[in-house]
């Protein structure tokens, strides 16, 4: 039995059900730094139940595709932000939440300077560069206590181009 999964390409719309899209728009919300400087503002829901944020620095191996999808995890305390340290697309998995277990999930492809940040309690996959060097900013919660809970399908899904 195939268990496929098509890639999308990243849109706020198609994502919006499991995070927040990170993207320049046409015209910034407004000019700062004498007017050389665009500031677009406040683009991600930073969530977190207890703890701070914190900025952490993530170097993950490049994958190939297809890819092959066998576990996702979920962060039930805190957000969790992938901002990408090159222009470099990657692949973003997701999934809805369906009575505490993932329900089907969806793959997207980041396009250049596009950075997502999960909600919390979403399930998703583990960061997945598509090209090195794989480097990412990553902006999640900082505290005591459990904040992972994991999935292995018991059959991998496969992920592909469409």
């Amino acid at each position: 039995m195939t268990r496929d999964i098509l890639i999308e390409p990243m849109t706020a719309t198609g994502f919006a059900p499991f995070g927040d899209l990170l993207a320049l728009t046409d015209t910034p919300d407004k000019l700062i730094n004498q007017g050389l400087c665009g500031r677009w503002h406040d683009l991600a829901q930073l969530d977190f139940s207890d703890g701070r944020a914190g900025i952490s620095l993530f170097r993950s191996e490049a994958r190939s595709l297809p890819y092959a999808l066998e576990m996702v995890e979920r962060h039930p305390a805190g957000s969790q932000a992938f901002v990408p340290m090159s222009l470099d697309p990657f692949l973003v998995i997701a999934a809805p939440d369906a009575g505490g277990r993932p329900g089907m999930p969806r793959a997207f492809r980041t396009a250049p300077g596009q950075a997502i940040n999960f909600h919390r309690d979403t399930w998703h996959g583990v960061l997945t560069p598509l090209s090195a060097p794989g480097l990412f900013a990553v902006i999640d919660r900082i505290g005591g206590g459990a904040n992972l809970e994991e999935h292995w399908f018991d059959t991998p899904y496969t992920v592909r181009d469409a």
